[in-house]
């Protein structure tokens, strides 16, 4: 995780070099991120690599079943419950594939800019034979278009960028050379609103999600 601020927006830039597993490690990253930013910036960016955002959880935890797997899946309800009720405005600039847990940050984030491209965003885990925790089916109920939830949710259907739009997943695309540019300028926007009541009316709207998604939290 490469931190970063600039003009009082915090850009948060992950690269493990491989898939952007949503391991311990990343999640560590990840709260100690948000909490620096909560202190530093006005507005937060979130963005992958080149190609890639996310391709979900470290399977090599979750295969291991157990103790290991509900350890990384209690600490990850633990990370989108705090993404989801984040007071400050949180963008996403995602530059390529956002599978299972990184679609899940797409659906977190308040706002989300995609890339053109050949790339796959969606919800796999019932091809995978997975079934989902509460925090993941609240994001989804809450930001899904209920035309797309079965497909999404139930069925695995993996979607381009400009059919992520129309799903929920996305709200607009571009270039991909001009996809931080563009989490930028609508970060700096966002930026200029008022912080109180910005996060006052963002946890008021979400309540229901979020008292649901904390009171799975173990």
């Amino acid at each position: 995780m490469n931190y970063t601020l600039d003009n009082d927006i915090a850009l948060l830039a992950f690269d493990d070099g491989k898939a952007n597993a949503i391991g311990h490690e990343f999640m560590d990253a990840t709260d100690e991120a948000l909490s620096r930013a909560e202190t530093e910036a006005k507005a937060v960016i979130i963005s992958g690599r080149e190609g890639l955002f996310s391709a979900g959880f470290d399977l090599k935890e979750i295969q291991k079943g157990g103790d290991a797997a509900r350890a990384i899946l209690s600490k990850g309800s633990a990370m989108f419950y705090r993404l989801y009720a984040y007071p400050r405005p949180l963008v996403a600039a995602c530059t390529g594939h956002a599978i299972a847990a990184g679609a899940f940050i797409l659906l977190a984030c308040d706002n989300r800019i995609g890339a053109k491209g050949a790339f796959q965003i969606g919800l796999n885990e019932t091809s995978i034979n997975a079934t989902f925790p509460v925090f993941a089916i609240e994001l989804a109920q809450t930001r899904l278009a209920p035309a797309y939830l079965t497909r999404a949710f139930i069925q695995s259907e993996l979607f381009t960028p400009d059919m992520a739009v129309d799903a929920g997943f996305l709200d607009t695309i571009t270039d991909p050379n001009s996809v931080l540019a563009e989490a930028r300028r609508l970060a700096r926007h966002l930026a200029t609103l008022p912080a109180d009541a910005y996060a006052k009316n963002k946890q008021d709207i979400r309540a229901h999600a979020l008292q649901a998604i904390k009171a799975s939290l173990t």
